[in-house]
C-alpha cells in the first residue's frame, strides 16, 4: 500500500477525532468523585427525599407512545419553515415537495394504524 499525502491526512484526522472523542471520557473518569454511599443511589426527586416505593415500573407502552409523539412532532416541525416561505415561492415545485412529504407521513400513520400501534392495551402486565 502506498501512503501518500491524502491517506496520511485522512489517518491523521481520524486519529485526532478518536483522541478528541476519548479525552473527555478519560478525564471525567479520572477526576469524577467516586462516592457510592449517601443519596447517590436515590432517584432524583427535585431535591426532596423520596417517600415510599419511588421505583415505579411503567409499561413499555408509555415510552413507545412518547417515541411516536417525538417522531411525528419532529416531522411536523419541518412544516413551519415551508409555511413561512410558501407564500414567496412561485410554481408548483414546493407544493409537490410538500405533498410528497405529507404523503409519506400519512403512509407512516396508516402503516402504524394497521399494525395496531395506536390501540392501548387494557391491562399492562409485568
Amino acid at each position: 500500500m502506498h501512503l501518500d499525502l491524502l491517506n496520511f491526512a485522512i489517518l491523521l484526522f481520524f486519529g485526532a477525532g478518536i483522541i478528541f472523542a476519548c479525552t473527555p471520557l478519560i478525564v471525567s473518569f479520572l477526576i469524577a468523585p467516586k462516592s457510592k454511599g449517601g443519596d447517590i443511589g436515590l432517584p432524583y426527586e427535585c431535591g426532596i427525599n423520596p417517600h415510599g416505593n419511588s421505583r415505579v415500573r411503567f409499561g413499555i407502552n408509555y415510552y413507545f407512545y412518547a417515541l411516536l409523539f417525538l417522531a411525528f412532532d419532529v416531522d411536523v416541525l419541518y412544516l413551519f419553515p415551508v409555511a413561512s416561505v410558501y407564500k414567496q415561492t412561485s410554481g408548483w415545485t414546493v407544493f409537490g415537495e410538500l405533498s410528497i412529504f405529507l404523503g409519506v407521513l400519512m403512509l407512516a400513520v396508516i402503516y402504524f394504524w394497521r399494525k395496531g400501534v395506536f390501540t392501548w392495551p387494557r391491562k399492562i402486565s409485568f
